[in-house]
């Protein structure tokens, strides 16, 4: 009869090592390319229009909030390429998926706060 033993199976430190490398070039060029998309909403800025200061702040808000889910998720990878086991993995898994269910509801507010604010503010025709 089978017993239902899990076995610990631990990762290689070479491994981990590769991979936390490649994690962080990864994260490098993630943060390279959100700089000059950054640097392309400061170019597009134009007179200060209501509308227009609008959807520069909802830009704005929208690459914080990608800024900070590309780290979450960078940060999860690192610590998941120097877990020791599979529960441990599973472990930084799990409160990585609470967390970012917690900062999207936190960000789907603000982005409504914002879109509330700028229908406000927006020109009625009559």
């Amino acid at each position: 009869m089978a017993t239902n033993q899990t076995t610990g199976y631990e990762i290689p430190e070479e491994m981990r090592d590769f991979a936390e490398k490649s994690v962080e070039q990864a994260r490098k060029a993630m943060d390279g390319f959100l700089g000059a998309a950054q640097k392309t909403v400061d170019t597009f800025e134009g007179s200060a229009n209501t509308a227009q200061a609008s959807v520069k702040d909802v830009t704005r808000k929208t690459l914080s909030y990608a800024e900070q889910n590309i780290a979450a998720a960078f940060d999860l990878a690192q610590k998941m390429v120097r877990a020791k086991n599979v529960q441990e993995a599973m472990q930084y898994q799990a409160e990585f998926v609470r967390s970012q269910v917690e900062a999207m509801q936190t960000q789907m507010k603000d982005l409504g706060s914002v879109a509330q604010a700028a229908m406000k503010q927006a020109p009625t025709k009559k």
